[in-house]
């Protein structure tokens, strides 16, 4: 082993001290003479890669005690280079996006998004050092609006935070580990209950006759919008009455796209037809005759392989949709302003809610659980209770008749 350096740390000459060895360094004949050194002491020592490194104290105690503690975690191999958490967060970002997995295109411009509107502005500047818990959650509690986007923003800081930590130990550990989000805010079950089956057909009766058809299939499968949207007649067997779910179309920043997989991989499914979903599709088949050709999915959009399409037979859009849809749930008389949780207004019922009404309609089927998951396309069947099936009037109607039954039926009980 080498032998350690007998002036480590060694004292550094100062043009303000007047002791002999400085005034030798720096001769100044107007400085006031001084017996011992005011100069600072340099601590020196090689960090794991062998690079020479030093730093200053102005007390030789502390460059002595600072020498042993970096020793000791260059040995043990805990040590850090304390620049390298110095960097800002937008320069650690320009290190960190490019080497992010390639995932979907809906999920990589949420978190450009997250970025450039909330993490940017904010924490931009800021050392990767400096950045500590308490201030990130009274910034994500009092500045970021909603829930779903303090998730987010909170899920992508987070990550980025604990990937410095794991590159060369950039910061020593994860301010962001600890950081909560609150619960969304609770909801009456009236806001959550999807439209009825006879709400469903009163809509329905105020859509043009050309949106008919898909409604029907949407209320009948319980698909989500873009496997429905997306739906290739070569993945329709009307023999058997079903339908499989192989892709689907995603809208982004106004451009919609082709995926080779739905949302989950539970979404890879088979979907039965009910003779409504049947009469729909056939409706639709007659009007654009749609090829049965399995067109790859880098090739195009194909809009003539679609069984539903836009009334000019193009590819069918969530915002043309919506301009029908509104005025439809306003003529039946059930539209009603919901404010969401980032505080934005939305109309109820929502196309998405036909996909509740189907869930309701299978429990109250009896279907099992585990069935409801597989056609609807859920990597738990718990999931279909918790989200989709509401609770409603009809219930507390069944309690009560339970708990109160008429005087013909049973004797009530007299209190003693």
């Amino acid at each position: 082993m080498a032998r350690r350096a007998t002036n480590n740390p060694r004292q550094l000459r100062s043009k303000t001290c007047g002791c002999r060895l400085c005034l030798e360094a720096y001769p100044d004949p107007e400085r006031k003479r001084r017996r011992d050194c005011i100069g600072s002491w340099q601590a020196r020592y090689r960090d794991p890669t062998g690079r020479q490194c030093a730093k200053n104290f102005p007390k030789k105690k502390d460059a002595d005690d600072f020498l042993d503690d970096i020793r000791t975690r260059v040995r043990r191999r805990t040590y850090q280079d304390p620049k390298r958490g110095e960097i800002t967060l937008a320069a650690w970002w320009d290190l960190w996006w490019p080497a992010q997995p390639k995932v979907r295109p809906t999920t990589t411009n949420r978190k450009l998004s997250s970025w450039r509107a909330h993490v940017k502005p904010r924490w931009g500047e800021w050392k990767l050092c400096d950045i500590e818990y308490l201030a990130v959650q009274q910034w994500l509690t009092n500045e970021v609006k909603g829930h779903h986007t303090r998730r987010k923003v909170l899920e992508l800081l987070r990550a980025m935070l604990r990937d410095a930590v794991r590159d060369g130990k950039r910061i020593p550990y994860n301010p962001c580990t600890e950081v909560v989000v609150e619960s969304p805010p609770k909801k009456h079950p009236d806001d959550l209950r999807p439209p009825s089956r006879a709400q469903c057909a009163l809509i329905r009766e105020h859509l043009p006759m050309y949106y008919r058809p898909l409604a029907v299939f949407a209320e009948e499968t319980g698909m989500r919008w873009g496997e429905y949207t997306g739906l290739r007649w070569c993945h329709v067997d009307l023999d058997a009455c079903t339908v499989k779910v192989k892709e689907v179309l995603s809208e982004d920043e106004g451009k919609i796209f082709r995926q080779p997989a739905p949302k989950t991989e539970a979404g890879f499914r088979t979907v039965p037809l009910t003779p409504e979903a049947v009469a729909a599709v056939r409706m639709m088949v007659d009007r654009w005759r749609p090829a049965r050709t399995q067109s790859a999915i880098d090739s195009g959009m194909h809009p003539e392989e679609l069984v539903f399409r836009g009334p000019q037979g193009g590819l069918l859009t969530r915002h043309n949709f919506r301009r029908s849809w509104v005025p439809a749930i306003q003529g039946a008389g059930l539209a009603r302003e919901v404010v969401g949780e980032n505080g934005r207004t939305q109309w109820w019922p929502r196309v998405h809610d036909l996909r509740h009404t189907f869930a309701t309609r299978c429990k109250d089927a009896g279907i099992p659980e585990k069935d409801a998951q597989a056609v609807m396309g859920h990597d738990r069947g718990s999931k279909v209770t918790w989200i989709y099936q509401h609770a409603g009037e009809e219930v507390a109607a069944d309690v009560l008749a339970a708990l109160a039954p008429s005087e013909a039926g049973v004797r009530k009980l007299r209190a003693v």
